[in-house]
């Protein structure tokens, strides 16, 4: 397998998968206050929106490089 067809198949999985999802979220812990040994952790979620263009141009990309493979 080459990196060609390779870069095809991860672009149409990523694509597929922010179509369906429409993005992720993931937890940030921080460091809100310390005061010597005791330190207050502060826990924020946040989110990352992914447009559907950008993954439909992904899944777009993908394919094609899968079908037009240089020989």
């Amino acid at each position: 397998m080459n990196i060609t067809r390779l870069a095809g198949i991860i672009l149409v999985a990523a694509g597929c998968l922010g179509l369906v999802y429409g993005g992720f979220s993931y937890t940030r812990e921080t460091t809100g206050v310390q005061l010597g040994p005791i330190a207050l952790k502060v826990e924020e979620k946040e989110s990352v929106n992914v447009p559907l263009i950008v993954s439909g141009g992904a899944v777009v990309l993908g394919v094609f490089l899968l079908a037009f493979k240089r020989k």
